[in-house]
């Protein structure tokens, strides 16, 4: 049992280690990359809104980092970088972050399904570890299998979650060719964005890793 976690700890490092150098180089290497729009990514994420006609969505400055759509008050919040930047990364970002929100006016299903489950998933994603270790120390495996019933919902978010973040990218990149950016520019953006879903391919994938070993020392 040791050693087979231990395995699955250097396995799953390494994934997730990988993962992040790649899209750091990316966002480092196309953050000094300017576009020829001239654009902020607040004012690319605004002009997209308004070429999709939605008109209900405020973009926000956030801090470090935050880069995200947020359904509950249906707006786009964008870290320092990406809302003042004016460049690849910048834009790729901004018109990511707003690909969500078309998402959510157009009534996506992933988006949807992934929404339903979020309280499921903050229950289970703070729980179940707990569970887990209190069915091994007392041998109770009514608590194992509930700890890893519980660690499935959370895998379950996470697979739930590729299609809706590969989705607002396709449609930042359709948005971008419509628009005209040179085609040098869309394919920084695509190497942007593409480093940045293996990011949550990375995590799906430790997380099914992770799953198939608790399942195995269920069985075992």
């Amino acid at each position: 049992m040791q050693s087979s976690y231990l395995m699955l700890v250097v396995v799953t490092l390494i994934i997730g280690l990988g993962a992040q150098w790649y899209v750091n180089h990316k966002l480092k290497v196309y953050n000094h990359v300017a576009n020829s729009t001239g654009l902020t990514g607040a004012e690319a994420a605004r002009q997209m809104l308004a070429y999709y006609g939605i008109t209900n969505v405020q973009v926000f400055r956030g801090g470090p980092g935050q880069d995200f759509f947020d359904p509950r008050s249906n707006s786009v919040t964008l870290s320092p970088e990406a809302y003042d930047g004016r460049t690849i990364t910048a834009t790729a970002t901004a018109c990511h972050e707003v690909g969500h929100a078309c998402q959510f006016a157009q009534d996506y299903t992933p988006m949807k399904i992934r929404g339903a489950i979020v309280p499921a998933v903050n229950l289970a994603s703070n729980a179940w570890i707990f569970l887990l270790m209190a069915g091994i120390f007392l041998h109770i495996s009514g608590l194992t299998t509930a700890a890893i019933i519980m660690y499935a919902v959370v895998v379950l978010f996470q697979l739930v979650t590729l299609p809706v973040e590969f989705n607002a990218s396709q449609r930042a990149m359709v948005y971008m060719g419509q628009i005209g950016l040179p085609a040098a520019e869309r394919k920084g953006a695509f190497d942007v964005l593409r480093a940045c879903a293996f990011t949550y391919l990375a995590a799906a994938l430790t997380s099914v890793l992770q799953l198939l070993w608790l399942l195995n020392q269920r069985e075992d």
